[in-house]
């Protein structure tokens, strides 16, 4: 198996390897020049996008700055995704959004994890598992999803919670570690905040 084939397969591999890295800053570079866009240049912004990630749909958006340890090559975006300033995806292996989802400022989603015996550590092992969050999800500000979680459709993940397990669709889940609060049910369908009824 080679190395490329065990950061997808959920094995242990040594991440200095020095094909990986260089394949690694390949990637890097349009991501520094997606950074480097002015806020007038949306189509080249869109373009790049396409470039970068494994899948985009149509009409999805990235606030810059980005960060992303592949630049987007192993994310597959379904349409109408928005994520907020500063999103980290540590995109080692595969992560899935489905469409209509948004992201919040700060939010990290990371696939990547290192054994915890130091000996492996030392040699920079490391091992990676795929990240699935659901359509018309919303994740708040300073949300973190950690390797190997899904999360359902229609979910709300509050902010700053770290989501260490699976979370079911149709929920509202906060915490560190995140768990499920309640359901999303008809309260929900009169007030869109507090005491604030919709009246749309």
């Amino acid at each position: 198996m080679t190395v490329e084939e065990k950061m997808h397969s959920g094995d242990i591999y040594f991440c200095n390897d020095q094909q990986l890295i260089e394949s690694q800053l390949q990637c890097l570079e349009k991501l520094y020049d997606y950074n480097a866009t002015r806020p007038t240049q949306q189509q080249e912004r869109a373009k790049l996008l396409k470039e970068m990630f494994a899948q985009i749909g149509e009409n999805c958006y990235i606030e810059p700055p980005l960060h992303a340890n592949w630049s987007g090559k192993h994310v597959h975006l379904g349409d109408n995704v928005y994520a907020n300033f500063n999103l980290t995806l540590v995109d080692d292996t595969h992560i899935y959004i489905g469409s209509n989802t948004m992201i919040g400022p700060n939010v990290i989603i990371a696939t990547a994890g290192h054994p915890v015996l130091p000996e492996l550590r030392l040699k920079v092992a490391q091992f990676n598992a795929p990240v699935h969050i659901g359509k018309n999800c919303w994740l708040g500000a300073g949300a973190i999803v950690l390797p190997g979680v899904t999360i359902g459709d229609n979910t709300v993940i509050g902010a700053g919670s770290v989501v260490t397990k699976d979370i079911p669709a149709n929920v509202v889940a906060v915490g560190n570690p995140c768990r499920v609060l309640r359901s999303i049910g008809d309260r929900d369908r009169e007030y869109y905040f507090k005491d604030r009824k919709i009246t749309l």
